[in-house]
């Protein structure tokens, strides 16, 4: 888990990288650039109808076709442009959901538009974070790592949940270890994240899941990989995640790191892509509407 995360000015790619957009099989076809940018781009996920995947690059919002044929268009949040990775979509696909690196939650039209602010302020002195990861399927609820600044320097995280149209949070996890990615699966019932709760040394995050009300928690991944951002297809059968090597902390950029799927109940993974990247890479839900395809973003350093 990260302290407090990048502004878009923290952050810019190596020489001679640079991004890939990645649409792959659900199957572990082999994966398809459709675009690619020497640009830092992050964190693309899928518009309900399928027309349409959105990333953020440099504090901002893009559009592009799946297939990589249109766009990239810029989705207008102006004035609030200072935006981080986190993001998701409406299920009815009206609007998207956006964190910003002031700290709040902010609701724009999906075409672009006037940003409303969904978080309420706290106070100062507990210096606290909003990082959207989730939305219900009905569109109701929110999902979010609530991040504090300890007196000591150190940061307390917390799965919570908001509603969509503003409101009173409510905590799932009593912050004793860290916790990020918390993401809705398609039936309402489960939120899925990667905790350090299982943790035998520091940064060793596996993926769990727990009801919606915050009981029932299970561990899904026990292996000695790092393990983060859990997905759920939308038939709910399939999970898919990136894995980090072993003794990484957090989920920094420019790492080895391994796409894997694996049935959403737990069980075994298969590997999917294995390449340079972690920060920005699938940072929040990017399957497609049909279940069979899901995109991520390699930072490849071309020789």
């Amino acid at each position: 888990m990260p302290s407090q995360r990048p502004g878009p000015d923290a952050r810019r790619l190596l020489p001679r990288q640079i991004s890939q957009l990645v649409v792959a099989g659900r199957g572990g076809t082999a994966p398809e650039i459709i675009y690619e940018s020497d640009q830092l781009i992050e964190a693309p996920n899928w518009s309900p109808d399928g027309a349409w995947l959105v990333y953020n690059a440099d504090g901002r919002l893009f559009a592009i076709s799946p297939d990589g044929q249109q766009g990239p268009n810029r989705i207008n949040t102006a004035p609030v442009e200072n935006l981080n990775n986190d993001h998701v979509i409406a299920p009815d696909g009206k609007h998207i959901y956006l964190s910003a690196n002031d700290g709040h939650l902010y609701v724009v039209p999906f075409e672009g538009g006037q940003p409303a602010r969904v978080s309420h302020e706290v106070d100062p002195a507990r210096r606290y974070r909003y990082y959207l990861h989730g939305i219900s399927p009905d569109g109701a609820m929110l999902a979010y790592v609530a991040l504090e600044q300890r007196d000591d320097g150190s940061t307390m995280t917390r799965i919570a949940t908001l509603p969509a149209e503003g409101g009173a949070e409510t905590y799932l996890s009593d912050g004793a270890c860290p916790v990020d990615g918390p993401e809705f699966s398609p039936d309402g019932q489960w939120i899925y994240f990667n905790s350090e709760a299982a943790a035998t040394r520091p940064g060793h995050a596996q993926i769990f899941r727990m009801k919606v009300d915050g009981s029932g928690g299970e561990q899904l991944t026990h292996d000695d990989r790092v393990n983060w951002f859990p997905h759920l297809s939308p038939d709910g059968q399939a999970l898919a995640y990136i894995s980090f090597p072993p003794g990484t902390k957090g989920h920094p950029a420019d790492c080895d790191v391994i796409i894997r799927i694996m049935p959403a109940s737990g069980g075994p993974a298969r590997n999917i892509d294995r390449f340079n990247g972690g920060q920005g890479t699938i940072n929040v839900a990017s399957w497609a509407p049909d279940g069979q395809r899901f995109a991520y973003i390699r930072y490849p350093i071309i020789p």
